[in-house]
């Protein structure tokens, strides 16, 4: 997709201003990072403004996508919070483009500290889900803060629920993409051999027998675990009055002690 000179110049505004805070905040690694976006995304502005060949400019097309875009189109195919571990194996089995490891590590960070800066200036960021009980973060579990809070929540019954929901929807992405990688099958495969009456191999597992006994797995604990979800969502909604708590979280203790004087 070609961009406009002025999708490029506000990009690059953005991108400017990022650079800074991020240099203000001393996180060199991630203003290095930024700062090497920025000359690309100035070097495209020069081909469309300026007429310079973009075959010329352009680096491959793995290298100009930032990490968040990559763990966003892994969240939103999951759909619910999922640890690294699983955001990096479904991107690979079912997405093209490079996801490095160790670029996880420092993501939710980098985005809470791009949210304090300037509150909802991107479109999304890469959040934590909350715990239902202390409506603290749930370490090691990356969200989408366009995510309804109650989808954020993770409860007593939501590992298991939510694991069902991701065989679920990665047996209906295989089932409508015959053509799926065998990565992205084994990902399915080693997804459902937690749910019974699921066995056999990756080559030879069949999406639809996944889809069916994961919801039936998944009517005996939804109910319970939907419940919770909404109940903490309002609870949330009532106690985190500052945006950047219901997006990464608060300090244990804080939301129990407001929840005495509520």
């Amino acid at each position: 997709m070609t961009h406009s000179a002025e999708e490029l110049e506000a990009q690059i505004a953005e991108l400017r201003a990022e650079v800074r805070r991020a240099a203000a905040g001393g996180d060199r690694a991630t203003a290095r990072r930024l700062r090497a976006e920025l000359r690309r995304a100035e070097e495209s502005w020069d081909a469309v403004v300026l007429g310079t060949a973009p075959e010329e400019l352009a680096p491959p097309a793995t290298s100009t996508v930032p990490v968040r875009e990559h763990v966003h189109r892994a969240l939103t195919l999951l759909s619910v919070p999922s640890a690294p571990k699983l955001v990096l194996a479904v991107h690979t089995g079912f997405f093209s483009g490079e996801l490095v490891p160790a670029r996880l590590t420092s993501l939710r960070r980098d985005e809470e500290r791009s949210f304090r800066a300037s509150h909802f200036a991107r479109p999304y960021y890469i959040c934590s889900a909350l715990t239902t009980d202390l409506l603290a973060q749930a370490r090691g579990l990356l969200a989408v803060s366009t995510w309804p809070l109650a989808q954020r929540m993770v409860g007593p019954l939501s590992p298991r629920v939510d694991l069902l929901k991701v065989a679920i929807r990665l047996a209906e992405h295989v089932s409508a993409n015959q053509h799926a990688e065998p990565s992205g099958r084994r990902v399915l495969w080693q997804l459902s051999t937690s749910i019974p009456g699921i066995n056999g191999t990756p080559n030879r597992l069949d999406p639809a027998a996944v889809i069916e006994a994961a919801r039936g797995e998944l009517a005996v604990h939804i109910d319970e675990d939907t419940h919770q979800r909404e109940q903490a969502a309002q609870r949330a909604t009532r106690q985190l009055d500052d945006p950047a708590a219901q997006l990464f979280g608060t300090r244990l203790g804080v939301a129990a002690r407001r929840s005495e004087v509520g």
